[in-house]
């Protein structure tokens, strides 16, 4: 089998770069845990653009390569994500790419959020501080078009209370998903019920979505969702006509 660039440079980094012995302080190897480095490698994949383009993956390894890592480190990692579906990888003339699938948002999200993420203790790069802080910015700019108050006491004054305020809010999440996740104009409607939450009840935003459809503003699809997962179908919407709708297209 043809090994590609990165594959050929990962492997010559580990045969000419032998680990020194009886020198701690020059260990080579993963730094903190597999779980540590995925969330990591995911973060910066994603800072770098990995959800909404292809990213050189040999850019991507000396982003997230930490001291005294190499490449090779991150080997079995790809190959992990890959097989699960968290990131696609292509080849273009013997060069690898790598990108970032809404899978693969979901799981930085929550690696993100686990108690077990940590930056190794002995040196936190700027870059990572920064890629930490566009993440946290970005939810956060999500949550505001949602709960512009957030940040105030949950009084209820934040509910949607009329139609032409959802179909505000639901045109914002609708084109923040489909640019951020890169949907290609089929955003999932449990995505957009989900970042809404519990500004309007389940029934009112049935309700409010299919008027927006009888107003050729959306259109609702059918389709199967990726992981068929039970509560994703029943977060999006059921009608006796149609049947089951998972998408929502913007006219």
């Amino acid at each position: 089998m043809e090994m590609s660039t990165v594959e050929q440079t990962e492997q010559t980094e580990m045969s000419t770069n032998p680990e020194p012995e009886n020198k701690k302080e020059n260990k080579k190897g993963l730094r903190g845990t597999p779980a540590q480095a995925t969330t990591r490698l995911l973060l910066h994949l994603w800072n770098l653009g990995g959800s909404k383009q292809e990213v050189k993956r040999k850019d991507l390894s000396d982003t997230v390569k930490l001291n005294n890592e190499r490449s090779g480190d991150y080997t079995d990692i790809f190959k992990t994500l890959e097989t699960d579906g968290t990131i696609k990888k292509t080849k273009k003339a013997r060069i690898e790419y790598v990108f970032l699938t809404e899978q693969g948002l979901e799981v930085l999200d929550a690696g993100i959020k686990s108690a077990d993420f940590e930056f190794d203790g002995s040196l936190v790069r700027a870059k990572d501080v920064k890629a930490v802080l566009n993440w946290i910015r970005e939810r956060s700019s999500v949550a505001k078009v949602v709960d512009p108050g957030a940040d105030a006491e949950k009084t209820g004054e934040n509910a949607i209370a009329s139609y032409e305020t959802f179909e505000s809010v639901v045109l914002e999440v609708y084109d923040k998903l489909n640019q951020d996740y890169n949907l290609d104009d089929l955003v999932p409607i449990y995505r957009i019920r989900r970042e809404i939450g519990d500004s309007v009840s389940r029934s009112q935003f049935n309700e409010w979505l299919l008027e927006m459809q009888a107003k050729d503003i959306l259109q609702l699809q059918g389709g199967s969702l990726p992981d068929s997962d039970p509560s994703q179908i029943e977060d999006s919407i059921t009608t006796e006509l149609s049947g089951l709708r998972c998408y929502a297209k913007r006219l």
